[in-house]
């Protein structure tokens, strides 16, 4: 019973992706892994495209369906040591650490796009779901879990008024 209270103090309970307390203690612990190996890190915030228009719609169950198959999909597109969390709504984190340069970052946000413009099959039904994507690095787009976040955030709101269904970086610096 212990076991499970604490899961569930760390885990979405739709989900069961990391939630924002154990996103937030990811992050910090791969700070202290980077600083100590030079290495970068990414935070990519994703927002799915019309998913308001599809709980409307069709309900929460079928909402909260299409959530379960997103989150399925982001963890087929990253490694076993990047963290994928869900920050509750159709609002999802990926922690990418080691990050290699912005071109890594890059590539995984073209996979991820990719992966999600497939049809989810929901209830008998095929939606098609797109993604608008935000990513920061560290150091460049702040300093702390936080930071880091909020960056990724204020990208991804660029990616939506570019036309959603791609990703924007963060053109924030900051100086750690």
């Amino acid at each position: 019973m212990t076991e499970k209270m604490a899961f569930m103090a760390h885990h979405d309970a739709l989900t069961q992706l990391p939630n924002r307390f154990l996103l937030n203690d990811r992050i910090a612990q791969a700070i202290e892994a980077t600083q100590r190996n030079s290495h970068r890190l990414g935070v990519l915030f994703l927002d799915l495209d019309g998913f308001k228009k599809i709980n409307d719609s069709l309900g929460h169950a079928t909402g909260d369906a299409v959530l379960q198959s997103a989150a399925r999909r982001l963890i087929s597109c990253v490694r076993a040591v990047d963290t994928v969390s869900r920050l509750g709504g159709d609002e999802f984190v990926v922690l990418l650490q080691d990050c290699i340069d912005a071109g890594a970052a890059a590539a995984v946000a073209e996979k991820i796009l990719l992966a999600m413009a497939l049809p989810h099959s929901v209830n008998e039904l095929v939606l098609q779901v797109t993604t608008s994507i935000g990513i920061s690095l560290y150091p460049e787009n702040g300093c702390d879990a936080q930071s880091l976040v909020k960056s990724a955030d204020a990208a991804m709101y660029e990616a939506k008024k570019s036309g959603r269904n791609n990703y924007k970086f963060s053109t924030r610096k900051t100086n750690c």
